[in-house]
């Protein structure tokens, strides 16, 4: 079996992980910047920059000694570069630059949203054993940056197309800007998806978008307004209204993206649907997903909490699909914004 370091640093988390070529995790090092993004309600692309610059080289270490194992005894190194906060990504592609070269290993750049639709396929020690997912399925990734339905049919860029995407916020951004107007902070998605299961989800009527024309797009830019249109009337909601708000919020979300993706897994002919990204640690959704995909003869396919959030863990298992029918990328691998799958949503408001 071979090893993979995996390197993380495309927005506010800096991981590193050891993993096998199996998806098996040997060690998964997060570092946290919540704390630093707090008092300014979102994140900071300078201060995230910085942040990584302090905390990678610890993580690294982290990762190496939770495994077990030396930088010698990796076989190959695995970094974000696309897509991303590009000063955050330049701090992790450099870095992995700098080991690989120093331990004379492979160095593959992962494209950050190809290892979210991978990373159903890591095996963590708390994992309980359940299948793995055969190719094609359809994924739903939904994290604060990204919300698109996939049709997968390798683990390999060329092989992904895009069946419908957001065209304003994304589902976990919609989440945090909510989360700030009802004054719980940053980020808001936890908090809401707690208070949620406290709450009646029929309580506050918020309109379902985009839910009758069939498509596979989404938009929750409305959604948020109407939340902050019923907060201007009935004003700032506490104790159970605050639940009741939580859940009728959430519940819209929620079901807007489950049946979307089942839509395009019934639409595509494909016996099994997959989850990824930050949202889909989201138990609703996870609970909406499990259920619809049940009553349509569905496989539905869940990664682990921890492997929702971005990670090096799914890094390094893109990484090593990747070397399975690709050389290693050369000194050159640049840090970008844009993601290498092509894009069939467009932005903004009007008929397509």
């Amino acid at each position: 079996m071979s090893l993979f370091l995996g390197i993380e640093s495309s927005c506010d988390e800096t991981g590193a992980a050891v993993v096998r070529d199996d998806g098996i995790v040997l060690s998964d090092v997060v570092q946290s910047q919540v704390d630093v993004h707090t008092p300014f309600g979102g994140v900071v692309p300078e201060l995230a920059s910085r942040d990584h610059l302090r905390n990678l080289g610890p993580v690294v270490r982290d990762a190496l000694a939770v495994a077990r194992i030396t930088l010698h005894e990796i076989d190959a190194v695995a970094v974000t570069h696309r897509p991303g906060l590009v000063g955050a990504l330049l701090v992790g592609v450099q870095a992995a630059k700098g080991i690989a070269w120093a331990a004379g290993k492979p160095l593959y750049g992962v494209d950050h949203l190809v290892g979210h639709l991978l990373s159903v396929f890591l095996r963590r020690a708390e994992d309980r054993p359940s299948p793995r997912p055969k190719f094609p399925f359809v994924c739903l990734i939904a994290s604060g940056g990204h919300t698109a339905l996939y049709r997968v049919d390798a683990p390999h860029s060329s092989r992904i197309v895009e069946l419908g995407a957001t065209r304003d916020d994304a589902a976990g951004e919609a989440f945090d800007k909510v989360g700030k107007l009802l004054g719980l902070g940053y980020p808001g998605g936890p908090q809401i998806d707690a208070l949620a299961s406290q709450g009646d989800a029929s309580a506050v009527s918020f309109p379902r978008p985009m839910r009758h024309d069939g498509s596979l797009e989404f938009s929750f830019s409305g959604l948020k307004t109407s939340v902050a249109a019923y907060l201007g009337r009935e004003g700032a909601p506490a104790g159970r209204r605050l639940a009741d708000v939580c859940a009728s919020f959430q519940s819209v979300v929620t079901s807007t993206l489950a049946e979307k993706l089942l839509r395009a897994a019934l639409r595509e002919n494909v016996g099994s649907v997959v989850l990824g990204g930050g949202v889909a640690a989201n138990r609703e959704l996870r609970a909406r997903v499990t259920d619809l995909a049940a009553e349509r003869g569905i496989a539905a396919h869940l990664p682990s909490p921890a492997s929702c959030t971005d990670n090096a863990a799914m890094i390094a298992y893109a990484g090593a699909t990747r070397a399975r029918y690709e050389a290693g990328d050369g000194w050159d691998l640049v840090a970008t914004s844009a993601t290498v799958l092509p894009r069939n949503t467009r932005k903004g408001r009007g008929p397509r």
